[in-house]
């Protein structure tokens, strides 16, 4: 049985600055930095010393320093206004949204439009949200399911998520979580991401093996990642 995850709140003095962080222990076999929605994280493996985790936030100070400052300056996403025939980007292709307001909140989707049948204007943005969730669990699962098999592994357990900076994440169980907002991005882009994640299945890290294991998934890795960082600061607050 791998051992059990634990999360705690931390604080490191770096510079002239005290920097707040969530250490996360884990069955990782490295020290890794992040920063996601709640700041800067810390994944450590469950033995690594507090003083090993404190040395490689001091090495790393200023690269930290000046991420949270980006993380802190970041625009809030915008939220757009959905109209009866707004076009909206799924996996890389132009949908059409209709509405049809008094309706009893709900949808569907065919032919790339999304039909929409809010009971209030208020209700317009909550239906669309819970639509491209759906859409979104849909295609990720088989997506999952079809590179899972590529890489003779049985198909992980997919859990849903919203996190603002995250596209992905493996546990040591090997359970996997994709962040829904993948739905409006291109699907290159979104096979990269789930190949990330299965790659975890064999090298729970970011080491030159990891890497080598994602290429032989994906081998235009670099080039969709570097989509993914580009776009991803562009997607909507839907």
């Amino acid at each position: 049985m791998p051992p059990r995850q634990t999360e705690s709140a931390c604080q490191i003095v770096l510079g002239t600055q005290t920097v707040g962080y969530l250490l996360r222990r884990s069955a990782r076999r490295t020290i890794g930095l992040r920063i996601d929605q709640r700041g800067l994280c810390v994944g450590a493996p469950v033995r690594a010393a507090q003083r090993d985790i404190d040395a490689l936030l001091h090495r790393h100070a200023d690269w930290i320093l000046d991420k949270l400052r980006a993380w802190r300056e970041r625009p809030a996403a915008s939220t757009p206004e959905i109209a009866d025939g707004s076009t909206i980007f799924l996996l890389g292709e132009a949908w059409t949204a209709r509405l049809s307001p008094g309706g009893r909140n709900t949808w569907r989707a065919e032919a790339r439009t999304l039909h929409l049948a809010p009971a209030t204007p208020e209700h317009t943005l909550p239906l669309l949200n819970r639509a491209l969730r759906e859409l979104a669990r849909r295609d990720l699962a088989e997506r999952l399911q079809r590179h899972a098999a590529r890489f003779a592994v049985a198909t992980p357990p997919l859990r849903l998520s919203s996190a603002r900076t995250r596209w992905g994440s493996c546990n040591a169980r090997g359970h996997i979580a994709l962040n829904w907002k993948l739905i409006l991005l291109p699907p290159a882009v979104v096979d990269y991401v789930v190949c990330h994640e299965l790659a975890h299945l064999k090298e729970m890290n970011h080491s030159p093996r990891f890497w080598s294991v994602v290429e032989t998934l994906c081998p235009d890795w670099r080039t969709q990642r570097n989509e993914l960082r580009r776009l991803g600061r562009q997607l909507p607050n839907f």
